[in-house]
């Protein structure tokens, strides 16, 4: 039995390359049959949305992301884990998050994206706020009722 890969966790204000990434997880690698990719995008909430703004406590955040990618890693038969999350000012259009799963079967790969997806949208040590297109005070972005019940499946 292969041993159990080491998830690559960052959290970064710069933005990243999905190409470049996959090509860091497969390069070489002859065992992995599917390589599930999650990139999440800033999106403009039909033009109301400037940006969003993105705090984290350095330290925490990556501490957590990686104990959560090893509960991943302890459910499924991962042969790779990548998990990126950005901070800072957030533009519509930008990334924000990447998870990419690499597996020898693809519901493998599959389950451990949405299993990593659903804990970044609701317990990740991440605060958001809304920086408004009409210069009004925007809100804190809390998890959404159905991010909650998507993520009480893993439980």
């Amino acid at each position: 039995m292969a041993p159990r890969p080491t998830p690559a966790v960052r959290v970064q204000a710069e933005d990243f390359d999905l190409g470049r990434e996959q090509a860091l997880l497969t390069r070489g690698r002859r065992d992995i049959g599917a390589l599930v990719s999650f990139l999440g995008l800033c999106r403009d909430e039909d033009g109301a949305l400037e940006a969003l703004e993105l705090e984290h406590y350095p330290g925490m955040a990556e501490a957590e992301i990686r104990r959560v990618a090893d509960e991943a890693l302890e459910r499924w038969p991962l042969q790779g884990l990548t998990i990126i999350h950005r901070f800072g000012r957030i533009q519509p259009g930008e990334q924000i998050v990447l998870v990419l799963a690499a597996a020898r079967h693809r519901a493998d790969a599959f389950a451990a994206a949405a299993f990593l997806m659903d804990f970044l949208k609701t317990r990740a040590p991440f605060w958001k706020k809304e920086r408004r297109a009409d210069g009004a005070s925007g809100d804190w972005v809390s998890a959404k009722s159905e991010d909650e019940a998507a993520a009480e499946r893993w439980r």
